[in-house]
């Protein structure tokens, strides 16, 4: 057998076995990248946060309480209003008459002592209870002279309970000593208490339990600072409560 003849095949199936192997590489499809599937949906959840200023809220606390002041002395000053007009309609029955002359008379001269005595109490100056009931009194004598006996009547009545207000608002003062910040009401302010609570020995949690009270107690306010008022009840007991618990009636 001739030897180059079976070199030659041997190289030609060497030659076809190499393009065999070349066509099947070719003929493999490349591999397809993945596409990366939809991103996962994220949540976004909003909350309401509430931030509490101490410094507003005691500001908010102490307009509430200067709100129930001036209530107060509307208040104070429709009753009188009221009164004042229905006293006219007496005083034009009574214009004159000896009776109403003494009663008058009488009423004045009550007046005068209690105002007298407010005056003699230390501390008295400053009472806005003071300035009242001295003009009162001047009022009341000047309607005494002209004979209008129903007038002066009426306005001595208002000195006389205007100088009993200044000496009870001096009573609260003088059982504990003013307290820096403390302010006092142009008018002493009629409350009830609208939440069970305490009344305390001081403007403060941490001061002791004086009393107790009930919904619906009656207190009269005398001063306040922050968010506390000094408040007297109708046995006299005196003491501090906190601005929630009361209201005005």
């Amino acid at each position: 057998m001739d030897t180059d003849y079976l070199g030659e095949d041997a190289l030609r199936t060497t030659l076809l076995l190499s393009a065999a192997l070349l066509t099947a590489c070719s003929s493999k499809k490349p591999a397809t990248a993945t596409r990366p599937g939809p991103l996962p949906q994220i949540r976004v959840l909003h909350e309401t946060v509430t931030v509490r200023d101490p410094e507003l809220e005691r500001r908010l606390s102490r307009l509430e309480i200067r709100v129930m002041e001036r209530e107060a002395q509307v208040e104070e000053l429709e009753t009188r209003l009221n009164d004042a007009r229905d006293e006219v309609v007496r005083t034009m029955a009574k214009l004159q008459t000896l009776a109403s002359r003494a009663e008058a008379a009488s009423a004045i001269a009550e007046a005068d002592v209690a105002l007298q005595s407010l005056r003699s109490s230390e501390g008295s100056r400053q009472l806005p209870e003071l300035v009242q009931a001295t003009q009162f009194q001047q009022q009341g004598t000047e309607e005494f002279n002209k004979q209008n006996y129903g007038g002066a009547l009426y306005l001595a009545n208002q000195a006389k309970a205007a100088a009993v207000a200044g000496r009870a608002r001096l009573a609260v003062g003088n059982r504990g000593s003013t307290r820096p910040g403390e302010a006092l009401f142009a008018l002493p302010v009629r409350l009830k208490v609208a939440n069970r609570g305490n009344v305390r020995d001081g403007p403060g949690t941490n001061f002791t339990v004086v009393f107790s009270v009930e919904p619906g107690t009656a207190l009269t306010g005398f001063s306040y600072t922050d968010d506390w008022v000094r408040v007297s009840d109708d046995s006299g007991r005196t003491g501090w409560v906190f601005r929630n618990l009361i209201a005005r009636p």
